[in-house]
């Protein structure tokens, strides 16, 4: 199964998605077919003035992940991870990481078709 990448306000599964993709705390990259893991931290796109979009979705495409789950995403970073082949799901903050993955696999998400934000 595809690897996915969560925007998350912590480096553990049960830490809650972090509603913003670009500014993100960090990553959480998840196997979902056995739920291993790793935190990738989003310190540099978080300090940036202007791209921390850009620069997130290389972060995401350089993890191997294929899909991001995530609350809301911006015009730019959206096309910059349409450009990388990344899938983008949204509107799912206010759940923790683990949850966010389970929705994925339980297939009750869309994949968007345009930025939210």
């Amino acid at each position: 199964m595809t690897k996915v990448a969560v925007t998350s306000e912590g480096p553990n599964m049960q830490d809650m998605v972090d509603p913003r993709f670009g500014r993100a705390g960090g990553f959480v990259v998840v196997d979902p077919e056995t739920m291993e893991h790793e935190y990738v931290d989003n310190g540099q796109s978080q300090a940036m003035a202007h791209g921390a979009g850009i620069q997130a979705a290389q972060t995401i495409a350089d993890s191997g992940a294929k899909v991001l789950l995530t609350g809301f995403v911006g015009p730019k970073a959206f096309e910059a991870l349409k450009a990388v082949g990344i899938k983008v799901i949204q509107n799912l903050d206010n759940m923790s990481v683990e949850q966010a993955v389970q929705r994925y696999k339980s297939g009750d998400v869309q994949y968007a078709q345009q930025p939210n934000k």
